[in-house]
């Protein structure tokens, strides 16, 4: 990534978190962690737009696909006729 580029997820937020490094002897130094962050290409309405996305979003938005998927399967497969 480019180190000019923010650390922030485009869909939730999720950025840079500060703290300390704290070893035994309680000598504290700064730390930084950083989300994981991916390039994704989202389709939104017909366009395909580049998104930066953190990993726990791009497993929310596949299990809402799947989801979706399978509620349009089950209304394109013909029920079966009730027996008498």
């Amino acid at each position: 990534m480019n180190p000019l580029m923010s650390y922030a997820c485009d869909i939730c937020g999720k950025g840079k978190q500060y703290g300390h490094n704290v070893p035994f002897s309680q000598k504290k130094t700064n730390k930084v962690w950083k989300p994981n962050l991916q390039r994704h290409r989202l389709t939104v309405g017909s366009t395909r737009v580049q998104v930066k996305i953190c990993t726990q979003c791009l497993r929310t938005l596949a299990k809402y696909q799947r989801e979706n998927e399978a509620r349009m399967a089950a209304k394109e497969t013909p029920k079966a006729p009730a027996a008498v």
